[in-house]
């Protein structure tokens, strides 16, 4: 029953391209507020997508969000698309391409040796275009005033890296990796030691934690189910 959502519920939503994760969030806790007859409704996520970003979007509603913290833990699934030999400032096509770089000197024991060499436990920085907070503001403000940004590195781990690169200059992807790890960051240095450029064209997140996006829904199927549950 819909009423059991005010008292606590976890739900899984398939996040729609150029959707923040806020907006699924708003748009969610708005139908529920409507249809439960309710002011007030607690509803968060537990782990930010980014907006070119499509896929799982663990949401906590009422007592749930108690839980946020302890479901972002987990390890993170992604699969997607990095384009070799270009690059933009956001390390995604957030930005516009401002660079250019050779991609014939890359070849298959070139692709296996840098694959390899993302696995296991490393610092990474994070992209000047994040959400990081520095100095009390978003690191992407920062950025977009034309500011110098000094992001500090994090402690990441990669469980597992597959790569195909049947589409080359295209490479697909499926990682596993730790909370916090960025895939645009991952794309950028990808290219980075190929000696070349990497941009992050395509991004889903299938897993987080014991959570998998095949259990997800729409928003659509989730406005669909608010709408016709039984309260």
């Amino acid at each position: 029953m819909l009423t059991e959502f005010s008292k606590g519920t976890t739900i899984l939503v398939d996040k729609p391209l150029n959707w923040t994760s806020f907006d699924v969030v708003n748009k969610l806790r708005w139908h529920l507020r409507k249809r439960l007859g309710i002011k007030k409704l607690k509803v968060g996520h537990a782990g930010t997508l980014d907006p070119l970003a499509t896929g799982l979007l663990v949401l906590c509603i009422g007592k749930h969000t108690k839980l946020i913290n302890d479901l972002m833990v987990g390890e993170k699934t992604y699969t997607g698309t990095i384009l070799l030999g270009k690059t933009t400032p956001s390390y995604d096509l957030e930005s516009e391409f401002n660079e250019e770089f050779p991609t014939d000197h890359i070849n298959e024991a070139l692709l296996e040796e840098v694959r390899a060499s993302f696995l296991g436990e490393q610092l990474q920085t994070p992209p000047i275009f994040s959400a990081k907070k520095i100095d009390g503001k978003r690191a992407y403000e920062l950025a977009r005033e034309g500011k110098e940004v000094k992001m500090r590195v994090n402690t990441i781990t990669i469980h597992d890296f597959k790569i195909n690169t049947s589409s080359f200059p295209k490479v697909n992807f499926e990682i596993t990796c730790s909370k916090g790890t960025y895939i645009r960051a991952i794309a950028h240095d990808f290219g980075k030691k190929l000696n070349s450029g990497g941009t992050l064209i395509e991004l889903r997140r299938t897993k987080s934690g014991k959570q998998n996006i095949e259990d997800a829904k729409t928003v659509e199927e989730w406005i669909d189910f608010i709408e016709s549950a039984e309260l």
